[in-house]
């Protein structure tokens, strides 16, 4: 049995899958799932686990050289403007109706039981080295 890092057999499968340019939605629960992308669903209950926990245990795992998120997230969402702008500083901002857009070009959809407005985040994969 693994003894670090993601646990998850199919999300730690999906992530070994991924290569540069990539795309990975890391959703909240209520966020419309394109047809195509690989999705492991986390979602368990309301809330668990957080936008917040996934979030920080994919970036221990991937290498990642952009981010994208819907501008309405920082009105809307104070907390997860918040948590995004610290670790992606450049994040580009686009419409909520754009990012669910571009989601169909995603590789991977990882869902989490998040119950808060606009916590999601369009990543694109980079290289380690």
């Amino acid at each position: 049995m693994k003894k670090h890092g993601i646990l998850n057999r199919h999300l730690s499968g999906a992530l070994a899958s991924l290569g540069h340019t990539d795309g990975v939605l890391v959703c909240d629960a209520g966020m419309p799932i394109p047809e195509g992308p690989r999705v492991v669903d986390l979602a368990f209950t309301a809330g668990v686990p957080s936008f917040a926990e996934v979030l920080e245990g994919l970036l221990g795992e991937l290498a990642v050289e952009g981010a994208t998120a819907a501008e309405e997230v920082r009105d809307a969402n104070p907390a997860a403007a918040s948590l995004l702008s610290g670790h992606f500083p450049d994040l580009a901002y686009v419409p909520h109706e754009r990012l669910k857009q571009l989601t169909s070009g995603a590789r991977l959809v990882v869902r989490t039981g998040e119950a808060s407005p606009y916590a999601n985040v369009l990543l694109r994969c980079g290289v380690f080295f």
